[in-house]
C-alpha cells in the first residue's frame, strides 16, 4: 500500500490540550478514537516519551494497515483495534487499561479515504457509490441513493448536508434510478441545481457530505461515543474534538456544554472558543480550513456508568 498523503491537522494543539504540556514519567494512557493514518498518535507518543501508550480505534482497515505501518517501531506502546468509536467503553475496558489520560477524535472523512477513487467517497473521481468507513458494513450510498423514498432522501440532504435545494435534487435522484457511480450521482445532482448556487463550491459537495453521514452513522455514533470518553478518563484527564463541519461541532459543544454544567459538573470546558488553524497550517494544508478544536477537562465528579 502507498503512502498516504493525508496530513493530520492541528497537529500541536491536539498534543498540548490532550498532555496538558506537563512531564510524564508514570504511565500515560490516550485512547485515538480515530487513529486514521496515526499521525495524531505519532505526535503525542513523541511528546509522552516511554511513558506513554495508545489504544487506536479505526474502522477502515486500510487507516489501520497505514498507521501499523506508521507507528510500528513503538512496539508494544501501540495496540490497533478495528472497531468504531461507538464501540469506546468496551474496547477499553476489554483492554484492561482502567481509566485513561486522554480520548482524542478526529472526526469526518480523511484525505486518504477521498483520494482512494474507488471508496467511493469524492465526487472528483469515477467509483461505484460505496462511501462506507466500515467495507464490511451493511448500507452503502448506492442502497441510500436507489432505495430511500424521495421524502426520506431529501430529509438526509437536508439534515446531514445543509443542503437547501434537498427536494428538488431527491426529486432528481429519483427520475434518475438507478445510479451506479459517483460520477452518475454527480452529474444528476448538477443539473438539478440552478446556476446560481454553483458559483461558490461543488454543487455535489453537501449531497456526498449527507450520505457519507447517513452511511456511516456518524453523528449517532459520535453522540453515542462522547459519554463514553467522559466515563473512560480519569480525573484530570483530557477529552480533545477535532470536527469539520457544523453538524459535528454542535454535537461536541453541546456534549461538553451539558456535562459541564450543574452543581457537579463532571467536565471543565478548556475552549471558550473553538481553536481553528493558523494561517501558516492554512497555506500549507488548505483542507485544514473547516477544522475547529473544542477541548475538555475530567474533573473529579462522578459520571453515570464509571466503574467501582
Amino acid at each position: 500500500m502507498e503512502a498516504s498523503p493525508h496530513r493530520s491537522v492541528l497537529v500541536a494543539e491536539v498534543v498540548a490540550f490532550a498532555t496538558g504540556e506537563r512531564d510524564h514519567v508514570e504511565p500515560w494512557v490516550a485512547v485515538d478514537a480515530t487513529l486514521g493514518a496515526g499521525g495524531h498518535a505519532e505526535a503525542l507518543l513523541r511528546r509522552v516519551g516511554s511513558a506513554g501508550r495508545v489504544l487506536g480505534l479505526d474502522r477502515d482497515p486500510d487507516a489501520l494497515s497505514l498507521a501499523q505501518a506508521r507507528l510500528g517501531g513503538f512496539g508494544d506502546r501501540v495496540r490497533f483495534v478495528r472497531a468504531g468509536f461507538a464501540e469506546l467503553a468496551d474496547v477499553v475496558a476489554s483492554h484492561g487499561w482502567g481509566r485513561v489520560d486522554a480520548v482524542i477524535y478526529d472526526l469526518g472523512v480523511s484525505s486518504m479515504q477521498l483520494d482512494r477513487g474507488e471508496r467511493g467517497f469524492s465526487f472528483r473521481q469515477d467509483a461505484p457509490l460505496d462511501m462506507r468507513m466500515d467495507p464490511s458494513g451493511a448500507k452503502t450510498a448506492a442502497d441510500v441513493v436507489n432505495d430511500y423514498d424521495q421524502a426520506e432522501l431529501a430529509d438526509v440532504l437536508f439534515h446531514y448536508g445543509d443542503e437547501r435545494h434537498a427536494r428538488r435534487i431527491a426529486a432528481a435522484i429519483v427520475a434518475a434510478r438507478p445510479i451506479a457511480t459517483t460520477s452518475e450521482l454527480a452529474a444528476v445532482i448538477d443539473a438539478a441545481m440552478p446556476a446560481a448556487s454553483k458559483r461558490d463550491q461543488h454543487p455535489a459537495r453537501r449531497s456526498f457530505q449527507a450520505l457519507r453521514i447517513e452511511v456511516n452513522g456518524e453523528l449517532d455514533q459520535l453522540e453515542a461515543s462522547l459519554p463514553q470518553a467522559g466515563q473512560v478518563l480519569a480525573p484530570g484527564g483530557r477529552l480533545v474534538a477535532l470536527s469539520y463541519h457544523s453538524l459535528e461541532d454542535r454535537v461536541v459543544k453541546r456534549a461538553l456544554g451539558e456535562a459541564s454544567r450543574g452543581e457537579t459538573p463532571r467536565l471543565r470546558v478548556l475552549t471558550k472558543h473553538p481553536v481553528t488553524p493558523s494561517e501558516r497550517e492554512l497555506a500549507e494544508n488548505p483542507r485544514s480550513s473547516a477544522a475547529k478544536l473544542r477541548a475538555a477537562e475530567r474533573t473529579g465528579a462522578p459520571w453515570g456508568g464509571d466503574a467501582a
